[in-house]
């Protein structure tokens, strides 16, 4: 049957990405980005790969006539963690391990907290499956109670986007319990910092004893290689064998794989806390001049490399802010935000006072 004539299901679109139940589930900030425009939209790290990691990714290029190798990637991923290679799964970007967990299950009840990155439901919804929407209100706190007890998928970020919120780790592993599988998409778990902690103190991924837990880690918001396209889940083996049944043949390349095993090592781990702190100092400078802004006031505590603010009329806020050169990602197609609300990415001093003076000269207009 042609293309032209298959009977397709209506599919509403916005700026060219698929959404369902038109609520823009699959809207992402890539798309409000444009040539000539800041790019305040995406949460993805802009710095220049350091030797370390450039150098390996071009040497793997020599390699591309044999087909991908994930042993050494797996290794090197459960060495970071403290854990086994069965007790990992290398995938195409954390956004394929949301795929791979909505073909390869069948749950009863499924919930999403939100609001969070919209993927998780959005494949569940693809796949066939009902999903139940928890809808956390500012300043966007999880309360463990609100889950229903029957639920056995439950998928939720830690830190959150949009909200930039991180949940206390004990409050994430108090929805852990037998018959359940627990989603934390970690994707931006490198970025939290908590001055006097070490590591990463809100994360779980060094958690063996938690039921059903699945920790979804994504290497290219901090790396800046979203075009490599490289990201891992941890889980029990058997889950993870489970959900590796629905991947297709060699689905990480030769060097998606290369950066898995390099991002993993020391050196790597030990410059991703330095940069989440350094991070704090960006965020709490742009936090600043945004508050000092009349009518702008942030939504929740924010703890990772974007800030969500509200603001009335933010849709034509952001329209004009485009026009002053900036694109940020508004908030409405997010479950339990609306128009009013705006992401924005943390970005060097001097960057954030350029858009806090185009910011300032647009609420003045108004």
């Amino acid at each position: 049957m042609g293309a032209t004539s298959m009977n397709l299901p209506h599919l509403a679109t916005e700026y060219g990405h698929l959404a369902y139940g038109g609520d823009g589930l699959r809207h992402h900030g890539d798309v409000e980005v444009a040539p000539g425009l800041v790019d305040l939209a995406v949460n993805v790290r802009s710095a220049p790969l350091p030797t370390w990691l450039a150098e390996p990714l071009t040497a793997s290029l020599v390699d591309l006539a044999r087909y991908p190798d994930p042993a050494p990637a797996r290794t090197a991923v459960a060495q970071r963690h403290a854990r086994g290679p069965e007790e990992v799964l290398l995938t195409a970007g954390a956004a394929q391990a949301f795929v791979l967990l909505a073909q390869a299950l069948r749950p009863r009840h499924a919930v999403v907290v939100h609001p969070q990155f919209t993927e998780p439901e959005a494949a569940l919804r693809s796949a066939g499956h009902d999903v139940e929407r928890i809808i956390l209100t500012e300043p966007f706190r999880l309360d463990p109670a609100r889950v229903p007890a029957d639920a056995d998928l439950v998928v939720l970020g830690n830190p959150t986007n949009p909200t930039s919120i991180c949940h206390p780790a004990e409050a994430v592993a108090a929805l852990a319990r037998p018959g359940r599988v627990l989603v934390v998409d970690e994707a931006f778990a490198d970025t939290v910092h908590v001055p006097g902690a070490s590591g990463e103190p809100a994360s779980l991924s060094h958690r063996r004893d938690l039921p059903g837990l699945v920790v979804v880690r994504s290497l290219t918001k901090t790396w800046g290689l979203a075009g490599l396209r490289i990201g891992y889940l941890l889980a029990p083996p058997d889950l993870v064998r489970q959900l590796a049944s629905a991947q297709p043949l060699w689905p990480v390349s030769t060097p998606a794989l290369a950066a898995a095993v390099v991002c993993s090592a020391p050196v790597a781990v030990a410059e991703e806390r330095r940069i989440a702190a350094a991070l704090v100092a960006d965020r709490s400078h742009l936090v600043a001049g945004l508050v000092a802004l009349p009518g702008v006031s942030m939504a929740g505590e924010p703890a990772s490399s974007f800030v969500l603010v509200r603001v009335d009329g933010g849709l034509a806020i952001r329209a004009a802010l485009r026009e002053s050169g900036f694109a940020v990602r508004h908030g409405d197609t997010f479950p339990g935000l609306g128009p009013d609300f705006l992401r924005i990415a943390v970005r060097d001093p001097a960057t954030s006072d350029a858009f806090l003076s185009a910011f300032a000269h647009t609420l003045a207009a108004r």
